[in-house]
């Protein structure tokens, strides 16, 4: 095993820990962990991360649902049109993706660059969200009737974006929950959870007929940032969820800034 390779299962482990803390953003470093340090293409690291982003959520969601600290009803009206979405992008639209693009300035886009750079836009507006919404205070819950649209459309603009780029979508879905949904951040983390599970699983077996799984490798990596989500919910017990959100919000800037100076400069 190589030195990259071994960071990379470490990588594992911190993905586990963040979703654990905040309820997402395990995506946001899984993807990029598979690309650099294992050495996957982008449409099979996208892959794998539905799998290992949603399987480790749903240990998390267990954990949060023993400490009743998910809303059910809220995580099931977002879940069903991001389930819908997320498959159907997974399964047709992302296979339909050309592997040559378009050329600028003799310059070759490829299926596999616009996949990293549309990620790191994804993680630019991620960023800034966690750092903006982790100055607003958790409020009290909603009445549900009111809201139940923008919640609906929300589910869609996910799944789509979880479907293109492999994320789970926590880091948006997680200042939904709190600005829109208005739930407390810790109620939010746990319903985040959920809802990450189930269109994520539901988006990677979309995967299952168009690309091949080294189950092996997947099964580790997984087990390994499984036990990353347990460290990281003992952990929030302890840290401010607010501070912890803006600080990796900066971290996200900065691994999308990455991104695209890696992928600029390849082509």
């Amino acid at each position: 095993m190589d030195t990259l390779s071994v960071f990379g299962y470490l990588g594992a482990l911190l993905v586990g820990i963040i979703l654990g803390l905040i309820g997402g953003g395990g995506s946001i470093l899984t993807v990029p962990i598979l690309v650099y340090l294992i050495g996957l293409n982008p449409v099979t690291a996208t892959a794998y991360s539905l799998f290992v982003v949603g399987t480790t959520s749903i240990f998390g969601a267990i954990q949060h649902i023993k400490d009743k600290s998910v809303n059910i009803r809220i995580a099931i009206l977002f879940s069903i049109p991001a389930l819908i979405t997320v498959y159907l992008t997974r399964r047709f639209l992302v296979p339909a993706i050309p592997e040559s693009l378009f050329t600028f300035l003799n310059i070759e886009v490829t299926k596999h660059i616009f996949i990293m750079l549309f990620f790191a836009l994804i993680m630019l507006i991620a960023s800034f969200s966690m750092i903006k919404s982790s100055q607003s205070l958790p409020l009290k819950n909603f009445d549900i009737k009111h809201n139940t649209g923008f919640v609906i459309i929300e589910g869609i603009v996910v799944g789509t974006f979880t479907g293109i780029v492999g994320a789970g979508g926590g880091f948006l879905i997680v200042p939904t929950l709190v600005l829109v949904a208005r739930l407390p951040m810790r109620l939010a983390i746990g319903t985040s959870l959920i809802i990450i599970a189930m269109k994520s699983l539901i988006g990677f077996l979309g995967d299952v007929q168009n690309i091949a799984i080294d189950w092996p490798f997947l099964i580790m990596f997984t087990s390994i940032s499984v036990v990353g989500i347990y460290i990281g919910i003992y952990m929030a017990k302890f840290i401010s969820g607010t501070n912890l959100k803006k600080g990796f919000g900066w971290f996200t800037l900065l691994m999308a800034g990455y991104i695209i100076f890696k992928e600029l400069s390849i082509v």
